[in-house]
């Protein structure tokens, strides 16, 4: 049976992954690229970030922000653009019919930065800074918080929009060389999905990225953990609930224990019948909002739970939540929680053939980070995770070495000290 996709290497070096869908009636292109702050240095932090916002600004041919976008919502589409601790994407959908026009716009707009009216978008950036601080400049964002808290001096720990002084300080050559370090083939992956063929695909990639220098493979070198017990930060601010982030460190994405991981997170949080949801919510009422996550890298991984409560439920909705972990260490999932998670597994990968956006993100993610898989393989191997691997990645994750808690809010009344006793003397399964 023929494969659902299809990649392909330019003459430069860059990797182009089609994944024809022809009942759709969008296409889907963008690059992924090797770029962010786990690659920036502490003087540089942000860099990554600000360079995404110059690409916006224009070309020489289309000169200005508002052209950029006008150019490409004449076409049907709009130009998305975001940046991660350790990727960028830029990417558009928008109708067949208009595919080569915007491919040829697009490859110019990601290959040609004029960097116009850098302190106009300076002026926008610094806005965004803004929204993760206090009125006293303190940084407030409980993720910003949680990974400078795991991660310290290394990359992984520094904020994406990196800081005030550190914006100002950014010029054209700096950002030139940037962009002469980081979007160039070797460190790209160029993914066409929706109502495109293989053949129309390759033709656009070579005519309008061929030209991309080959350059280097970026790297970053991997984080080292020397923590021993649990570590907590507490952030006083001025706001009617504490936002709470319970973080476990965890596993890269290639590590043997990730596809329980994968399961690990569904029984956790996917749906209001999960875990968490159910026993914070549903059954105690402790609050409206709360959810998790795995964020994994190359070379590290976090789960993370997110929560915003009223202040005075801090140290309790904590104790919940690592009560939720210790008891899936301890007993493992029960066969019905198993059975769901793999029902929606297959569902979920169903419902990916309909969608060129999610397509070409698993394809293009998986070529970037070199943990390509078949779509169809990919879940039969979570498949195949049986209650025992998900019991085993819960007690790996469940240790007290692995803990950091963040608080942000009034913590009165000695709810700041309660905190601080379930945090610290917590000694997770062994």
């Amino acid at each position: 049976m023929a494969k659902p996709y299809q990649v392909e290497s330019l003459a430069n070096g860059l990797r182009v992954v089609v994944a024809p869908q022809p009942s759709l009636h969008r296409v889907h292109v963008a690059l992924w690229g090797r770029v962010g702050s786990r690659f920036e240095a502490r003087q540089e932090s942000g860099i990554s970030h600000f360079l995404e916002h110059m690409i916006y600004r224009g070309t020489r041919s289309v000169p200005s922000a508002h052209a950029v976008n006008l150019a490409f919502e004449r076409l049907g589409g709009s130009l998305f653009a975001s940046t991660q601790v350790d990727h960028g994407i830029f990417s558009l959908s928008l109708p067949p019919e208009s595919m080569d026009e915007a491919s040829a716009l697009f490859g110019e707009v990601l290959s040609q930065p004029a960097f116009l009216d850098i302190d106009i978008e300076r002026g926008i950036v610094l806005e965004e800074i803004l929204e993760d601080l206090d009125d006293e400049g303190r940084q407030i964002d409980p993720d910003n918080l949680s990974r400078a808290l795991i991660y310290g001096e290394h990359p992984l720990g520094f904020t994406i929009t990196g800081s005030e002084a550190h914006v100002r300080s950014f010029d054209e050559p700096g950002l030139r060389r940037w962009h002469d370090r980081h979007y160039t083939a070797a460190n790209g992956v160029l993914a066409f999905s929706g109502a495109v063929d293989v053949a129309t695909a390759m033709r656009l990639a070579e005519r309008d990225f061929g030209g991309l220098r080959r350059g280097e493979r970026a790297t970053s070198g991997a984080p080292a953990h020397n923590q021993k017990k649990p570590r907590l930060d507490v952030v006083e601010n001025v706001s009617s609930q504490t936002d709470l982030r319970v973080c476990l460190r965890a596993f890269a994405e290639k590590d043997p224990l990730r596809p329980a991981v994968d399961i690990l997170m569904r029984l956790v949080d996917d749906g209001m019948s999960t875990r968490l949801y159910h026993r914070l919510c549903d059954s105690r009422g402790l609050c409206y909002d709360v959810s998790a996550a795995f964020d994994g890298y190359e070379d590290d991984g976090i789960v993370d739970v997110a929560a915003g409560v009223q202040h005075k439920r801090a140290a309790l909705v904590t104790s919940e939540i690592l009560a939720m972990f210790e008891e899936l260490a301890r007993e493992g999932p029960t066969q019905d929680e198993l059975e769901k998670a793999r029902r929606r597994i297959v569902w979920d990968a169903r419902a990916m053939v309909d969608s060129a956006e999610e397509m070409g993100a698993y394809y293009a993610g998986g070529l970037l980070f070199d943990r390509f898989a078949d779509l169809e393989e990919h879940v039969a191997e979570l498949l195949r995770v049986g209650a025992g691997e998900v019991r085993a990645a819960a007690r790996e994750l469940a240790r007290p070495e692995r803990l950091n808690v963040v608080a942000v809010g009034l913590l009165d009344d000695g709810e700041d000290a309660r905190l601080e006793d379930v945090v610290k003397g917590w000694t997770g399964v062994t």
